[in-house]
């Protein structure tokens, strides 16, 4: 039977909350309404049910051969802590401005993808939803993983992040009109400011581990 404490709580809710900052589907809104504005609601279903299954199994990928990676090319976690962690506080700040961060996507990339029929895949799965914020977290955020029951933690955490972004993509029109402008560019600077907290911590982290003290 698993073991559930306040410890794996706690995991539970970094995962969350770094997952869902950094893929940021409130704040992707307007790029995401952009590149489906032509298509029918059950294109918009389809787009959405493929798009967050690519990037849920990119993310997957990229957080459990995170090891192999960094035997490759001898890199240790700490590293990447401290360079994920600029990444992120990155994007975080770029979302207290309410903008969208370049890391994400590129205007060339947006006006590809409404001459495409496959940005399901790309720019949607990759770089908005799995791009390298939300990768470095995922690869991270499991190479902190110590027992069974955070991997499960870890494993459920990210798929619920998913879940409720698809359900915000379903809703997007909804969701825009009921928020507004305003509303939205609220909601995205309080994730900025709560990505930007857990980049110092990823940063302290990965130099008091570095240098020991």
């Amino acid at each position: 039977m698993l073991n559930f404490d306040l410890e794996n709580l706690q995991f539970a809710l970094l995962c969350f909350s770094s997952l869902f900052t950094l893929i940021n589907p409130i704040g992707i809104l307007p790029i995401y309404l952009t590149m489906t504005q032509n298509l029918t609601r059950l294109e918009r279903t389809q787009i959405n049910k493929q798009g967050l299954i690519s990037a849920g199994m990119i993310l997957l990928l990229f957080a459990f051969v995170g090891d192999y990676i960094f035997s490759i090319y001898d890199v240790t976690i700490e590293a990447f802590k401290i360079a994920g962690g600029i990444i992120f506080f990155r994007i975080g700040l770029t979302n207290l401005e309410s903008k969208v961060s370049r890391i994400k996507s590129t205007p060339m990339e947006e006006k590809e993808a409404l001459l495409k029929d496959g940005f399901a895949f790309t720019p949607f799965a990759i770089p908005l939803i799995a791009g390298p914020g939300s990768i470095s977290s995922s690869m991270i955020l499991a190479n902190s993983i110590n027992t069974f029951v955070e991997k499960i933690v870890f494993i459920f955490s990210l798929f619920l992040t998913l879940f409720i972004s698809y359900l915000i993509f379903q809703m997007a029109g909804r969701i825009t009109r009921t928020l507004g402008t305003i509303g939205i560019r609220i909601l995205q600077r309080i994730m900025g400011l709560l990505l930007c907290v857990i980049a110092i911590q990823f940063i302290s982290d990965g130099i008091l581990n570095t240098f020991k003290f």
